[in-house]
């Protein structure tokens, strides 16, 4: 059951969401907004949040102590977030660690999970998504058309944003329902195959130094696992990491 809450023009879903929490509202929660004067990403980024064209939606989760870990909430996320682009834009969509989802190498849409704890444990989840929807080219801001797209630019049609509100929830249920009762497992082995990163070396700002290395899973709270030069394993965790980049290791003329 969804408890719906619609806004026009609100500060930033998530900032709501996460004091309906408080308050006590229950799981399923969801908030969908037109337009955010406020919209937040990672790391204290902003989100550029017009209204009418885009979605900005929150959920909060509660989910049971001590058999989900809440670093699995934005990962399940971005699978269910991918899966629906993909409906609507075929094969077309990755995941970029940790919750990124891009077509053709520009952010489609981003993921936010915020956790309220209480003492040791867990007392709620808010997980935000945002996606790109009817945007064109011209109507993104100039510093980042070359780094963000939308699902109409990407499909060359308009899209029915109730349409993927519906897709998306129904999705996130099923992604949440799986990791609820059956744990991570599915759930890493179906990002795995959504995101294009697994095999490339890449570099991760991590305790403020770049290291590089290969991109070889995901550990059991979400953390990406790397391969160094060295063949050591080292895993980064989302809320210390930032991709830099994709290193390109092929040899000139292979």
């Amino acid at each position: 059951g969804h408890r719906l809450h619609y806004y026009e023009d609100i500060g930033s879903t998530n900032d709501e969401a996460f004091r309906l929490g408080e308050e006590g509202a229950p799981e399923g929660t969801v908030l969908i907004a037109e337009s955010q004067r406020s919209g937040k990403g990672r790391m204290q980024r902003v989100w550029y949040s017009p209204p009418g064209a885009n979605i900005y939606t929150s959920m909060i989760l509660r989910p049971p102590v001590g058999t989900v870990q809440a670093t699995q909430i934005p990962i399940t996320a971005g699978v269910a977030a991918a899966e629906t682009i993909n409906e609507f834009c075929p094969d077309k969509a990755w995941i970029k660690w940790p919750n990124d989802v891009l077509i053709g190498g520009k952010k489609v849409c981003g993921i936010l999970a915020q956790m309220k704890m209480s003492g040791q444990t867990v007392d709620f989840v808010v997980v935000g998504i945002g996606i790109n929807v009817n945007l064109a080219r011209e109507q993104f801001p100039h510093d980042i058309q070359e780094i963000a797209t939308s699902l109409a630019i990407e499909a060359g049609r308009e899209i029915s944003r109730p349409e993927l509100i519906i897709r998306l929830y129904e999705n996130m249920a099923k992604w949440y329902r799986e990791l609820t009762r059956n744990g991570f497992a599915a759930v890493r082995e179906r990002w795995l195959t959504l995101s294009e990163m697994i095999g490339k070396t890449v570099s991760v700002m991590f305790q403020n130094e770049a290291v590089s290395g290969k991109a070889v899973g995901l550990d059991e709270d979400g953390s990406l696992i790397l391969m160094t030069a060295n063949n050591q394993n080292i895993t980064v965790s989302a809320g210390d990491a930032t991709i830099l980049k994709e290193v390109n290791t092929n040899a000139a003329g292979d």
